[in-house]
């Protein structure tokens, strides 16, 4: 396995990337809220972060442009 010719630029510009990052921060908050808050529904941020790693997979291989 190796890495592409211009993983920075794929790493700043990619939505994919972007994407699966919200998704991660989402996956946190799903793990941290309890901790704070509890009136606020289950799985919120779950099915959240789901749809957005869904939006990732198809930014992945939707051609986007740079």
């Amino acid at each position: 396995m190796s890495l592409v010719e211009n993983w920075r630029d794929v790493l700043k510009k990619a939505w994919s990337v972007r994407l699966i990052a919200l998704a991660a921060i989402l996956s946190g908050i799903e793990a941290v809220l309890p901790m704070f808050e509890t009136s606020f529904p289950k799985g919120v941020f779950a099915a959240a972060s789901a749809f957005v790693t869904a939006g990732a997979l198809l930014a992945r291989v939707i051609a986007q442009k740079d």
